[in-house]
């Protein structure tokens, strides 16, 4: 009938929104407001000797470096890996592909242990390393590892549901055109998997900034070379330090809060560059 709203099957916007909101602010936007108001029992000359004390300093430079380092690692391979799943057939897909979401499955704390032993000098791949000088277990190396194996799948999951969408036409397309299988892939089926790639990394790396229970073992804990921010907030709490212990988890929060923003705004233009106009 003209002029009367269409029924719909699920909830509507105000009582859908009401909802939303409500669970973001009991799971999300409560638990970050208590660590800041837990933070500011500190005076302003506590809060900044806290935060910058060398130890903490530290502990932020190898947590956000090592993060860096394994999510661009896992873009790479990522996108490699799931560019063969989707792309090639071969015998035992199906169980490479559920191999993927093992670290999903895994707790972490086994997954730490499993990597240490492999990688210490009596390990599998240690003892092959040791000889060539390349040490893994109880260094930064180390840590790396244990982030791109928790942080691979977040890739591959985002980018493989895109690379089944894609039209194989347009590259095809190309390729009838004159251009090159690399200059393909570089200038059609990359700009298509762009803002996947980056929600990927953005995932990965974000993991990698917070992750303690796989990094904890392997990494050894030394402080000022292998410590990382969340051992050490850890140790704070230990301690009942917990407004130090606060103080150092909102400066983490809030410079990934910071660098998560630029990548969703870089995956926002390369998607708005995506559309036709």
């Amino acid at each position: 009938m003209k002029g009367s709203k269409a029924r719909r099957a699920l909830p509507g916007f105000g009582l859908s929104l009401g909802f939303t909101l409500f669970y973001i602010s009991l799971i999300v936007l409560i638990p970050l407001a208590a660590v800041f108001f837990k933070t500011f029992e500190l005076s302003w000359a506590e809060l900044w000797s806290t935060i910058t004390n060398p130890r903490v300093l530290a502990s932020y430079r190898i947590s956000f470096t090592t993060a860096l380092w394994a999510g661009l690692i896992n873009a790479v391979f990522g996108l490699l890996v799931a560019w063969v799943l989707v792309r090639y057939p071969f015998p035992g897909k199906r169980f490479i592909d559920s191999l993927v979401d093992i670290p999903f499955a895994l707790p972490t704390a086994v997954a730490g242990i499993a990597l240490t032993t492999i990688y210490a000098k009596t390990g599998w791949v240690g003892s092959l390393l040791e000889p060539l000088g390349i040490k893994v277990a109880y260094t930064q190396l180390g840590i790396i590892i244990a982030l791109v194996f928790i942080g691979l799948p977040f890739v591959v999951r985002t980018v493989q549901p895109v690379l089944q969408d894609l039209e194989k036409e347009t590259e095809e397309a190309a390729v009838m055109l004159g251009a090159y299988r690399r200059r393909t892939f570089f200038k059609v089926v990359l700009p298509e998997l762009m803002p996947a790639l980056l929600t990927g990394f953005a995932l990965a790396f974000a993991r990698g900034i917070g992750e303690y229970g796989s990094v904890v073992f392997i990494s050894g804990n030394m402080p000022m070379r292998t410590e990382i921010a969340p051992l050490l907030i850890m140790t704070k709490l230990e301690h009942y330090d917990y407004a130090g212990a606060t103080a150092i988890a909102a400066v983490m929060l809030t410079v990934s809060f910071i660098l998560l923003l630029i990548i969703n705004l870089l995956q926002w233009r390369m998607s708005r560059r995506a559309i036709p106009d």
